[in-house]
């Protein structure tokens, strides 16, 4: 049973935690929205004093100038700094809730006959704007309050701050609630989106990858061949087909239960072989083409394609296609005495830019192992485009 808690809105643990880079982001643009905000404010107030207008003398120069000038060089940190904010993303949401409050307290002190006004929309605004969880924010609401009552009773008359401490009391009470209602429904729509992702995910994963070995299927295989084909690619390609030998006779004599084991089997060793990391499944949206990783599918029923990057030469894709050969011979299961298999491979070049050419070549040199007795590697001799 997964544990609700009232400290992340109301959810576990593990959903809030899925949900931190949403959060993480969301406070760094709340951060910044109100940090314009309020330089903008602070700058009308400046002109005001500057200009002795609507009762705001020039001794508030220095109060509104100071603000000014330390949410700026905040604001450029949020601006210009996004990763660092995001990562110290508590940091950013106390000094914002610090920025604000201490101005409200400050803008309370300047007035001292007269109830406070500023610090109670800033607190229900600071409560609004930011994720965090609750007992943090309530610890922090507790903080603010308290250095507001002490300043209120320091520096007003005690009937004005007995005012305050009524007005502090209920709107501080009415912040929190908000806050828990408020981001509780924010959490509930990044959980909602964060399902979404995955089910995207999971439908990109099984569109992409044959089910039977876990390979690329032809599709996306092809797709991810044809960009990499159409970026710069003047590292070394090459292109392999592989047909397993006899493999009828294997669904015919063992059934086409172990047919399947075989394929798997062939998967497995590719996989191997090529030293593919199955957790990039996960990642596929996000693969970085250029890293000269080797792509390998299943183009269907007993047939895969291996598309070989990372490599420098003739001699070393010779060698891996070898290794998997003898790898796949050895296997020995259940009335399997070796798999066989014909690979018929193409060499790529950088004005090379089809791949369905690559895999006729291919498919041609698949034949000829075929031709020659099976169970071995053939190169094509067809010429490719720029040999010339």
């Amino acid at each position: 049973m997964t544990y609700r808690s009232f400290n992340f809105y109301g959810y576990s643990r593990e959903s809030y935690k899925e949900c931190s880079e949403l959060i993480r982001s969301t406070n760094r643009k709340h951060i910044t929205i109100l940090t314009t905000w309020f330089i903008l404010i602070n700058l009308l107030y400046l002109s005001f004093s500057y200009l002795n207008l609507f009762g705001v003398n020039e001794e508030k120069i220095p109060f509104y100038g100071s603000y000014v000038i330390i949410s700026t060089i905040f604001e450029i940190w949020l601006l210009f700094f996004p990763r660092s904010v995001i990562r110290h993303n508590y940091l950013a949401v106390f000094a914002s809730i610090l920025i604000l409050l201490s101005y409200g307290i400050a803008a309370s002190i300047a007035q001292p006959y007269m109830p406070a006004t500023m610090f109670l929309v800033l607190l229900v605004l600071t409560s609004l704007s930011f994720i965090g969880n609750m007992y943090t924010m309530i610890f922090l609401t507790i903080l603010n309050v308290t250095a507001f009552l002490v300043t209120s009773y320091s520096f007003k008359t005690f009937s004005i701050a007995y005012h305050d401490t009524y007005n502090v009391a209920v709107i501080s009470t009415l912040a929190i609630a908000l806050h828990y209602t408020f981001q509780r429904t924010r959490v509930a729509q990044f959980i909602l989106y964060q399902k979404d992702l995955q089910v995207q995910r999971e439908l990109e994963i099984k569109s992409s990858f044959d089910a039977l070995t876990g390979l690329l299927n032809r599709g996306k295989l092809f797709s991810i061949a044809e960009q990499i084909l159409h970026q710069k690619h003047e590292n070394y390609l090459a292109l392999c087909l592989l047909d397993l030998d006899g493999f009828k006779q294997i669904n015919d004599n063992l059934g086409h239960q172990m047919g399947d084991k075989v394929i798997q089997t062939v998967g497995k060793t590719i996989i191997a072989s090529l030293d593919l990391n199955e957790d990039d499944r996960e990642k596929i949206s996000s693969w970085d083409l250029k890293v000269p990783h080797s792509l390998a599918g299943r183009l269907g029923g007993d047939e895969f394609i291996i598309f070989i990057r990372g490599m420098k030469s003739r001699t070393e894709v010779t060698d891996l296609m070898q290794k998997i050969l003898n790898s796949l011979n050895a296997v020995k299961f259940d009335g399997i005495n070796g798999i066989h298999a014909s690979f018929g491979v193409t060499e790529i070049c950088p004005s090379d830019m089809d791949i369905d050419n690559a895999y006729k070549r291919a498919d041609e040199a698949l034949y000829e192992s075929k031709r020659a007795g099976k169970n071995q590697i053939h190169f094509s001799t067809e010429s490719i485009p720029g040999d010339a």
